[in-house]
C-alpha cells in the first residue's frame, strides 16, 4: 500500500491513540543470516516494528510515517478497507525511529 493511500483512510484517531500497519504478517520470518524461522518456533518475548498511519490529536512523540516498536501481545486489531491495522495508545510504544532524528546528538534514530 502506498503512502498516499494512508492519507485517505476514512478514519480519525482520537485522544492518544496510534494506528499502525505491521511490517510483516505474523508467521514465518528470516534471521539476519537469511535462515527461515517457522511460525511454530518458540521464541521469547519479541517486540515488533510497524509504520504509523494515523495519530490522535493528543499524540506528542510520533508522526505519520514513523516506525515504532511495540509489543504484539498487547494490541487491538482493526480492518479498514480490507487492510489489517493495529490500534494502541501512545504510551504502549517502546521506541520511535524516524528520519527527523538524524543529525541530533542521539544518532541512533531511536527515541527511547
Amino acid at each position: 500500500m502506498s503512502e498516499n493511500t494512508h492519507d485517505k483512510l476514512p478514519i480519525r484517531m482520537l485522544h492518544d491513540r496510534v494506528l499502525v500497519r505491521t511490517d510483516s504478517p505474523e508467521g514465518e520470518r528470516r534471521s539476519g543470516g537469511g535462515i527461515l524461522i517457522p511460525a511454530t518456533a518458540a521464541v521469547g518475548k519479541r517486540l515488533a516494528w510497524a509504520e504509523v498511519v494515523a495519530v490522535g490529536q493528543n499524540v506528542r512523540t510520533v508522526e505519520i510515517g514513523d516506525r515504532v516498536l511495540y509489543d504484539p501481545e498487547d494490541r487491538a486489531e482493526v480492518e479498514v478497507r480490507g487492510v489489517a491495522y493495529v490500534l494502541m495508545r501512545e504510551r504502549d510504544l517502546h521506541a520511535v525511529a524516524a528520519d527527523r532524528f538524524q543529525g541530533t546528538t542521539d544518532s541512533t534514530g531511536l527515541y527511547l
